[in-house]
């Protein structure tokens, strides 16, 4: 039997219902913070691990890390529970300002026809 720390990730079971996550997922960050606070410390950081491993669910997963112990998150996650603790307590970073980022497109607008239409022979479809 696979431990727990070597589970594939698309096995991984949600540790809270459904209707919990899609609450948190759609809760304020204060939100967040009532609808956690009342869970123990292990199915928090089961909860944060689960998230964290998730791209759409990422920041999620941090905040909810954020009010976790070391020890909690190594207890689930292992060395991977440690660095999930040590990234949620880094400050936010924006991302880097590039040139892309203030390019604007230039707007074309149509030369032609786009659209052929037949010619009509009188009678209706």
């Amino acid at each position: 039997m696979m431990s727990e720390l070597h589970r594939p990730f698309a096995d991984e079971l949600c540790p809270i219902a459904d209707e919990t996550l899609g609450l948190m997922y759609r809760a304020s960050p204060h939100g967040l913070g009532e609808l956690i606070a009342t869970m123990p410390s292990a199915a928090r950081a089961s909860l944060a691990m689960y998230c964290f491993r998730r791209a759409h669910l990422e920041s999620m997963g941090l905040a909810i890390a954020a009010t976790c112990e070391i020890d909690d998150l190594t207890a689930i996650g292992g060395n991977a529970g440690a660095a999930l603790f040590a990234k949620s307590r880094e400050p936010a970073t924006p991302p880097p300002l590039t040139e892309v980022t203030y390019a604007r497109r230039k707007i074309s607008l149509a030369t032609g026809s786009l659209r052929a239409f037949r010619p009509s022979d009188g009678t209706e479809d």
